[in-house]
């Protein structure tokens, strides 16, 4: 199983608590490419259809990656699974929305958006 970054893939995430997302769902695979090839384990976020409220850390997507419905990407639910939890490839999520909306969302999350101040230095 060749496993990219932006992969969508069934897989089961049972062994789930509270409002964790469990039983067999898609998920976009959010590791880097290195870490996908040699890892025992990859970094994904589950997709659900159930779209309660729009949070700065989900990423609508309709139609994409082998999700046909309106669905959203829960960025607030990264979690690693071991790779024999992915039971099927569904599809791809495009490099723009990789790059841009689940980016944003990922750096929201984990509160790593940093600024440049006046003397074009970095900070938080």
């Amino acid at each position: 199983m060749r496993i990219k970054r932006g992969d969508v893939y069934l897989a089961d995430l049972d062994d789930r608590f509270g409002s964790e997302q469990i039983g067999v769902r898609p998920v976009v695979i959010l590791q880097n490419d290195k870490g996908n090839k040699y890892a025992p384990t990859v970094t994904v976020a589950p997709i659900t259809t159930k779209i309660h409220k729009n949070l700065p850390t989900h990423v609508l997507i309709c139609n994409i990656g082998g999700i046909k419905r309106k669905s959203v990407i829960l960025c607030e639910q990264i979690t690693t699974v071991d790779k024999n939890r992915l039971l099927t490839y569904m599809g791809k999520i495009d490099n723009r929305t990789m790059n841009t909306k689940v980016r944003r969302c990922l750096e929201i999350q984990l509160d790593l958006t940093f600024h440049k101040n006046h003397r074009g230095r970095y900070r938080r």
